[in-house]
């Protein structure tokens, strides 16, 4: 058994919880360069909190400039367990509407310009991202939205684009028509991949703002729309994380599904053979695998 610690990714909006106790922002320092911003930790029900701005407060980053390695290296240092991402995204199916969340369950990623690992020459690793969120995270999630009202759906296909500009009409269409993508964000990868690597167990809560460009009746990709929308959708995901501490509880075991064992055999290059400096710069993410 260990502690429990929840680390939630999303908009600034998340982090006004009431209860949210012994709150405070800290910087953390990681070789992967500065986070997106400060850490918010605290306590909330008896269970182990951190709040991370993905866009940094003011919404500074674009989804190309999100520090992915930094953030997930910060959240695992501090010694979160379990990743939260919540996120905004638009919709291929006319069941999943604007204001409706999805627990997103597969990726198709179609980012090209990020840092999408944290090993490289010197240090190979292959990790399977074959079920990339953990089931029992989830599953929690699930049911907090569930007990919240909110009109959620139990997996979906999250096809993540670079940005920063929304889908052309030929792209909405074939991402929904032809690779059965159910909602498009710009921010879960590669940051899925890099909790897995990290080994921390993760799940991915996108809120719909719109319908995407595909849409006959609602025609492009409106700002001040998603704007409106985002607003409402944030104060159901307080609600929705808030529920959490009560779900997941103050102490729990290794994940079944063994997303803290992601690295058990993935890495290839023999001791060695191996990049010190870069090693080194693995010891919060890898540091169960490489220092025994």
């Amino acid at each position: 058994m260990r502690d429990t610690m929840i680390g939630v990714i999303g908009g600034s909006g998340l982090y006004e919880i009431d209860g949210l106790e012994n709150a405070e922002w800290t910087r953390v320092e990681t070789p992967w360069g500065e986070p997106s911003d400060a850490v918010l930790t605290g306590i909330l029900d008896g269970v182990k909190m951190a709040f991370l701005p993905r866009h940094g407060r003011g919404h500074r980053l674009s989804p190309t400039t999100v520090p992915y390695r930094a953030n997930i290296d910060a959240l695992k240092r501090i010694g979160v367990t379990d990743v939260i991402s919540v996120s905004a995204c638009g919709s291929f199916r006319e069941e999943m509407a604007p204001g409706d969340f999805v627990i997103v369950d597969q990726f198709i990623d179609r980012t090209f310009a990020r840092e999408k690992s944290f090993f490289g020459t010197g240090c190979v690793a292959h990790i399977s991202v074959a079920l990339p969120t953990c089931p029992r995270l989830s599953a929690a999630c699930l049911t907090a939205a569930k007990d919240q009202g909110i009109t959620v759906h139990d997996g979906g296909t999250y096809l993540a684009m670079e940005g920063p500009q929304f889908s052309t009409l030929a792209e909405s269409k074939m991402y929904r028509e032809s690779w059965g993508a159910d909602v498009i964000g710009m921010t879960n990868m590669p940051e899925a991949k890099l909790a897995r690597e990290a080994e921390l167990c993760y799940a991915s809560v996108a809120m719909i703002t719109d319908y995407d460009s595909w849409h006959p009746d609602h025609g492009e990709v409106d700002v001040t729309q998603i704007i409106q929308t985002l607003m409402g959708n944030a104060t159901k995901a307080r609600g929705l994380v808030a529920r959490l501490p009560v779900l997941l509880g103050a102490q729990r075991d290794d994940c079944e599904h063994g997303c803290d064992k992601a690295l058990e055999y993935a890495i290839l290059t023999a001791p060695d053979a191996r990049d010190p400096a870069l090693v080194a710069k693995l010891d919060a993410v890898a540091g169960r695998v490489l220092n025994r």
